[in-house]
């Protein structure tokens, strides 16, 4: 079992800037590609952006790319997304998920996943 725990979420003001964490515990997070999703009121769970278990490789959905960086620190067992220029389109609960092996695009295949924190764009 992987126990994710996210914070950092708020509300700012357009075209501000947050940074989201995710703290994972239980079994070792090098194995682990992470990804954030997030979900607005009454809309379906979205992919953000992703990374593989190296940092390597990373992925972006196309409404947030240049504007949010993912990372991770395996000696911290963290990953984070810095968000930039922030939209209120942006406004959701976003979630960290963890699976093993490479990472994609699609929620169904990530099998741990934190509770959410919430962020607000206010206009």
């Amino acid at each position: 079992q992987v126990q994710l725990v996210e914070s950092g979420g708020g509300l700012v003001q357009a075209g501000g800037s947050l940074r989201l964490s995710c703290v994972a515990s239980g079994r070792t997070f090098s194995n682990y590609a992470m990804g954030w999703f997030r979900q607005a009121p009454g809309k379906e769970r979205e992919f953000v952006a992703a990374i593989s278990w190296s940092g390597g490789s990373t992925y972006y959905a196309d409404s947030v790319k240049g504007r949010f960086t993912i990372s991770r620190d395996n000696a911290k067992n963290t990953v984070y997304l810095q968000m930039n220029v922030l939209k209120p389109e942006d406004t959701a609960v976003y979630y960290c998920a963890a699976r093993n092996y490479i990472p994609t695009m699609n929620p169904v295949e990530y099998n741990y996943w934190g509770q959410g924190t919430q962020v607000t764009v206010s206009s």
